[in-house]
Formats: C-alpha cells, sequence, structure tokens
C-alpha cells in the first residue's frame, strides 16, 4: 500500500490540477451559496486535502479566509502560487488541527483515502468529531465519499490525455468491494521528452448508511447530494452537507 508521502508527486499533481480540477471548481460556488444562505458572508473554512488550491481560490475571492491541509507538498506549491495570501499546511485530516471556522471541506474521497484499512473509521470518528467540536454557529461540513458501488465489478482501464500529458488509470474493487486500488502511470511532457511515473492509491469504500449514523453520533444534521451544482458525481461518490443539529 502505498504511503501519504509518495502521493500525488510532482507529474500527479500537475496532471491533477490541470486536467481533474472540475469537482473543486464546482464544489467552492456551491459552498459559497450555502454559506451566504445562512448569512456567513465571512469567517474561515479549512479545506481538507486542498489539492491545488481551485477552491481556495474562489472562497478567498468571495471575501473568506482559508487554510489549506494537504498530504502533497507538490499539490501545496500549486496552491501556494495560486493563492498567495491563503495558509496552507502539509498535514492529513486524520491528525490535522482545526481551529474555530464558519465552515470544513473535504472534497475529492479525501476521507476515503486510508494507510491502515482497519483503523479507518477510528480515524473518521475522531476527524469529525473534532470538526465538529471547530464549527462555529451555523458552520457546514461539506465533503464527498466514496460508497463500495465506487469499485467497478470488473477491473477497469481509463487513458486521458491532455496537452503536454497524459495518464492511463487502472481501477480494481476487492471481492467485499470495501478497497478501491487505483495505479496510475503518468506521462508528462518536458521539453522533447515524456517523464514516467507511476502511483498506487487506495481508498476504503463506506456505505451512505454509517457515514450518515456516524455523523448523527456527533450532532450533525445531514443531507446527501449527487452534484456540486451541474457537475454530477461519478457513480458511487456521495456529497454530504453536515450541519451541527
Amino acid at each position: 500500500m502505498t504511503t501519504h508521502e509518495s502521493s500525488y508527486r510532482d507529474d500527479l499533481a500537475y496532471i491533477h490540477d490541470t486536467g481533474f480540477g472540475h469537482l473543486a471548481a464546482n464544489a467552492g460556488p456551491m459552498l459559497i451559496a450555502q454559506l451566504q444562505r445562512a448569512g456567513i458572508r465571512s469567517g474561515l473554512v479549512v479545506d481538507l486535502g486542498c489539492g491545488s488550491g481551485i477552491m481556495a481560490r474562489q472562497l478567498r475571492d468571495a471575501g473568506y479566509d482559508i487554510i489549506g491541509i494537504d498530504l502533497s507538498e507538490s499539490l501545496l506549491e500549486i496552491a501556494r502560487r495560486r493563492v498567495p495570501d491563503g495558509t496552507f499546511r502539509v498535514g492529513s485530516f486524520a491528525t490535522a488541527d482545526i481551529p474555530p471556522c464558519v465552515a470544513v471541506t473535504a472534497i475529492g474521497e479525501v476521507f476515503n483515502y486510508t494507510f491502515d484499512a482497519e483503523n479507518c473509521a477510528a480515524v473518521r470518528q475522531r476527524a469529525w468529531q473534532r470538526i465538529a467540536s471547530a464549527l462555529l454557529p451555523g458552520g457546514i461540513l461539506m465533503f464527498d465519499m466514496a460508497a463500495p458501488a465506487r469499485a467497478p465489478s470488473a477491473s477497469q482501464r481509463n487513458y486521458f490525455e491532455g496537452t503536454d500529458w497524459a495518464i492511463l488509470v487502472e481501477t480494481e474493487g476487492d471481492a467485499s468491494r470495501t478497497l478501491l486500488t487505483r495505479r496510475m502511470t503518468t506521462f508528462r511532457k518536458l521539453w522533447d521528452l515524456y517523464r514516467r511515473d507511476f502511483e498506487v492509491h487506495q481508498l476504503q469504500l463506506v456505505d451512505q448508511a454509517e457515514v450518515l449514523a456516524l455523523l448523527g453520533a456527533f450532532g450533525f444534521s445531514t443531507e446527501t447530494f449527487a452534484s456540486y451544482g451541474s457537475q454530477a458525481l461519478p457513480d458511487g461518490l456521495v456529497g454530504y452537507l453536515a450541519r451541527m443539529a
């Protein structure tokens, strides 16, 4: 199993930012609309798994302060360039300090990534408990998580390319549909040559009922959704919008 430190190295970080930022780009306006609907037009947002800062840029432009936390130094380098007035830290949702804030986000299967499958449920529970304690009145927790339906019934191979990159993604689930493995071979053009790299990411898949029950145990009132604005979530990816009950 890969470690956090080896995930989203330079080339995959670049490809993710360039070609796969659509979820974050559509999640930002949705969160801003939810906050403004609640009368919250300023304050701190903590973005767990902030990636390259796409949503952080939108939040800063809307007048919110931002702390972005991610395990990838390469993604954080991009985020700092995109949002020079934001605060970005290397860290994991499992251990990150979460100060009082108006919202916490985790976009793009952040809570599914794990390195100890047996401990994942306990890690999530501790994280959600810290978030519940940190959210100010009216605050929002918005995230998405991969459910068992995210695992394909058979191994899949998908190829994507941009003007100066390409990526081959091989996806498979285990027999119990509780673990999803992605093997990603990246190619990034540097001058006249392409550099090749390879990463393996694993995600624990969590049933929607389990997520809702745990959030309820920590005092959240939660609704699910199937799209960030006009951007539909892929099959098996469930969106959650939680407020303190």
